[in-house]
């Protein structure tokens, strides 16, 4: 997987963690920098640790279904990406909690990462080198989270339909993608 790749993968799996950010944001009377770091630490921290898992998981079962990994990988982007812009396009609004606490963010944290951890059973599938892939996905959430929680701070929740519908196509073509990669070209 190139970095490129990777990034478009990252940004993808970003956009739940950065609605939610958005929302936090909104809750917000006053924005203060330890609100965006510590959404980015959660966020950034999860959406890391849930590829990882995820990887190990794939791993262990690797050899027993290589022959249909690119299938797998492809319905498992597909599902997550499906589900995110369902989404996205729904009609429901979330309600803002201003609470920064474990209590608060714990859930969230883990509600936003649900979907990486299957992204990581695919990592094992294309032999991705787990540690810079698992970095780099924390890394672009942790950004992207502490920017959220800004962003919903000052410009609102007109951006996080549209962040989610995004990342949903996103992990959609990317599972389009390593299909095609392994069928055509494999």
């Amino acid at each position: 997987m190139s970095l490129g790749e990777l990034f478009i993968l990252a940004v993808g799996l970003s956009m739940d963690a950065f609605a939610v950010a958005i929302c936090k944001g909104l809750s917000l009377q006053k924005m203060e920098w330890r609100h965006g770091l510590l959404a980015g630490l959660y966020f950034g921290g999860f959406q890391a640790a849930m590829p990882f898992l995820g990887y190990l998981l794939g791993v262990r079962f690797q050899e027993a279904i290589t022959s249909v990994d690119h299938w797998i990988a492809m319905i498992l982007l597909g599902l997550i990406g499906v589900n995110m812009v369902k989404e996205a396009l729904g009609q429901g609004e979330e309600e803002a909690d201003p609470s920064f606490s474990v209590k608060a963010m714990l859930p969230l944290a883990i509600a936003t990462s649900i979907d990486a951890l299957a992204v990581g059973v695919t990592f094992a599938f294309l032999k991705v080198r787990i540690l810079p892939a698992v970095s780099f996905i924390g890394i672009t959430t942790f950004v992207l989270s502490a920017a959220g929680v800004k962003v919903g701070n000052v410009f609102g929740s007109r951006y996080k339909a549209r962040a989610e519908l995004a990342g949903g196509l996103i992990l959609i073509g990317m599972g389009v993608k390593i299909l095609l990669e392994h069928t055509l070209l494999g």
